[in-house]
């Protein structure tokens, strides 16, 4: 496979106003995707009583839904869980009741409205308090992640291929939160984890692809510099194709194999894996093209009398 790429000579710079285009209207239909219909946040973040039960044969939300409701849990989010048997509720916060009586009554409420043995598998409590701090921590960790890549790009190479790379990230971040509101997919602690772990991979890739455009600026002497960029995507292909590919492989089993729990984690990685494959091609060098990037940005600085030092 690594012979086979090394031999293609695709134009990618020469497509890259397709790609652009390709992604802002994805970026927009995520926009309005967490704009009009919002993420749904885990109980991590929004806080309240989160009660797992298992039913000896399958069982319909709705069913378990109307119960609740019968009985002034009007607000309870029910849905199946791993298996048509298996049933998960997250209740919001109750100031006159406190978690262990909730799950007791919810329990009980259950077990009357069935003819079934109903387990109570799980139960799990977040304050509000706790979860408004997770939210804000999160959203934290993601600001400090984009400015400490911005500082150290900008350090290493330059600061349009800093600016290349956090564009690429925050492309990165918004498709895949516009996902997960466009399917309506609850966002947890475990998917604020992946998210950060895409920006990181994203990363990596990129930096590859910008250690070798810069590498190239300096030892080719005449193309222009789509030319260059384009010669150094193609020489980095190989590499980007397969460590995607492999780390998908693994990604995949997780999805299929790991079971529902950590189904969005799994998915969140998935998709920025790809998307970040995507966007350390396109959209990380089409930045740094259209902020008018050159050879001279990129050539070693010539100390004052340096020539002098090195004549015999």
């Amino acid at each position: 496979m690594r012979t086979l790429v090394s031999e293609l000579n695709i134009d990618f710079m020469g497509k890259r106003k397709l790609a652009i285009m390709a992604s802002a209207i994805v970026l927009l239909i995520g926009a309005a995707a967490l704009g009009i219909r919002g993420l749904i946040f885990g109980i991590d973040f929004t806080g309240g009583t989160l009660i797992e039960v298992g039913y000896e044969q399958a069982v319909e939300p709705e069913t378990v839904r109307s119960a609740l409701a019968d009985n002034g849990f009007d607000d309870a989010q029910v849905q199946q869980f791993g298996t048509p048997q298996d049933i998960l509720i997250r209740l919001a916060p109750r100031e006159d009741m406190k978690s262990a009586e909730l799950s007791d009554r919810v329990f009980k409420i259950l077990s009357d409205s069935t003819d079934q043995n109903v387990d109570l598998r799980r139960v799990e409590f977040v304050g509000p308090q706790v979860g408004d701090e997770l939210a804000e921590d999160g959203a934290l960790a993601v600001l400090v992640a984009l400015m400490a890549i911005l500082l150290y790009v900008a350090l290493r190479f330059e600061w349009r291929f800093a600016v290349g790379s956090v564009v690429a990230l925050v492309h990165d971040v918004l498709f895949t939160l516009g996902l997960f509101a466009l399917l309506q997919l609850e966002f947890d602690l475990t998917v604020l984890a992946a998210v950060l772990a895409v920006i990181g991979y994203s990363l990596n890739d990129t930096i590859v692809v910008f250690d070798r455009i810069r590498e190239n600026f300096r030892k080719m002497r005449k193309g222009s510099p789509e030319q260059i960029i384009n010669t150094s995507l193609n020489q980095t292909l190989s590499r980007t194709l397969v460590t995607s590919l492999t780390t998908l492989l693994v990604l995949i089993s997780l999805f299929i194999f790991g079971g529902e729990i950590i189904h969005n984690f799994a998915l969140a990685l998935i998709v920025g894996v790809v998307v970040g494959t995507y966007s350390s091609i396109y959209v990380a060098s089409s930045a740094i093209i259209m902020l008018g990037v050159s050879k001279a940005d990129l050539m070693p600085v010539e100390k004052e009398g340096q020539h002098l030092d090195d004549m015999p």
